[in-house]
């Protein structure tokens, strides 16, 4: 009979850990591809518009709408550079928690081979004493 991992607990923690890392890196993945996403369309809209005012009032108008169109790729960019740093973390608590699960999964493997290998060794001892038996009764039956 084999023992079970005695860290059994500790492991499904760790991947507890790195599930909740991995949605979390998800997430910030999303958000960063949703910013970049609307700062094209920004981008598109502000160059995509070839406007040719006739009147004072319409050039201020269209400058107003440029600069305003301007500043909010301006805040999109920094959104995207702060985003881009909470994508980066996320990385790494992901990777430091695979890690520490992936130590955890290694030991369980050794723990398994080292199970199975003393079954079989059990395994092959009682073989052993079986044909080691039967040699032994079939000598003493032989003998006159």
């Amino acid at each position: 009979m084999s023992r079970s991992f005695p860290l059994a607990g500790l492991l499904r923690l760790r991947q507890l850990r790195e599930d909740e890392a991995a949605g979390a890196l998800s997430a910030a993945n999303e958000r960063l591809r949703s910013s970049r996403s609307h700062a094209e369309t920004v981008t598109e809209a502000l160059g995509a518009t070839e406007l040719n005012p006739s009147e004072v009032a319409s050039l201020y108008a269209v400058a107003a709408a440029r600069a305003s169109a301007r500043s909010v790729l301006a805040d999109l960019h920094a959104l995207e550079a702060h985003l881009q740093q909470e994508q980066d973390r996320a990385q790494e608590r992901y990777r430091a928690a695979r890690a520490e699960t992936l130590a955890l999964e290694k030991l369980e493997d050794r723990h398994r081979q080292g199970e199975a290998a003393a079954e079989l060794d059990a395994e092959q001892r009682a073989l052993d004493e079986l044909a080691s038996t039967g040699w032994t009764r079939r000598a003493d039956k032989d003998r006159p």
